[in-house]
């Protein structure tokens, strides 16, 4: 009876190891791919600086959806409402425009962001004409979001591209 025992034990030693190499590669796999991007999103969400550019009624939806989710800080927010308060976007590491407010100032804008500043464009459908679009897809890290609710997604990818990035 010892015998079976005996080896019965050194059959669940043997076909532990298996478990053991899988959580093994498991885990390296975990902090190889996700905690970079999980400590990327953190510093993203903690440190980075938001600027939204929008007017009238686009404001307190814009600052609303930035900020009812509670993953970024009001003091992370900077809110630019005219085109003679755009330099204040300079220190932004994420433009968030909405784009029938700030067409007509889009070149100015683009000339403000720097090449590790994402830009994020909330734009209806087929607002945009298409020699603008390629304009705009010459730039780095540039977003057009058609839906309200691709914004925040757009955002939060955004500040994990650019979190690799000197501010």
């Amino acid at each position: 009876m010892d015998a079976f025992f005996t080896a019965l034990n050194w059959i669940g030693l043997i076909l532990s190891l298996p478990g053991l190499i899988a959580f093994a590669l498991g885990l390296y796999a975990w902090v190889r791919g996700i905690a970079p991007v999980l400590y990327r999103l953190g510093l993203g969400l903690a440190r980075r600086k938001i600027a939204l550019l929008a007017k009238g009624d686009n404001v307190a939806s814009g600052r609303s959806l930035l900020l009812d989710p509670h993953l970024f800080r009001e003091e992370n927010l900077i809110i630019v409402t005219s085109p003679k308060d755009l330099g204040r976007a300079e220190r932004a590491d994420v433009l968030l425009v909405y784009w029938e407010d700030w067409k007509d100032n889009i070149d100015d804008i683009l000339r403000l962001k720097r090449d590790h500043v994402a830009l994020v464009i909330y734009a209806l459908p087929q607002t945009i004409l298409p020699e603008k679009l390629k304009e705009l897809d010459s730039h780095r890290y540039t977003i057009v979001a058609n839906f309200r609710g691709r914004l925040l997604n757009d955002v939060i990818v955004s500040l994990i591209a650019i979190s690799g990035q000197a501010s």
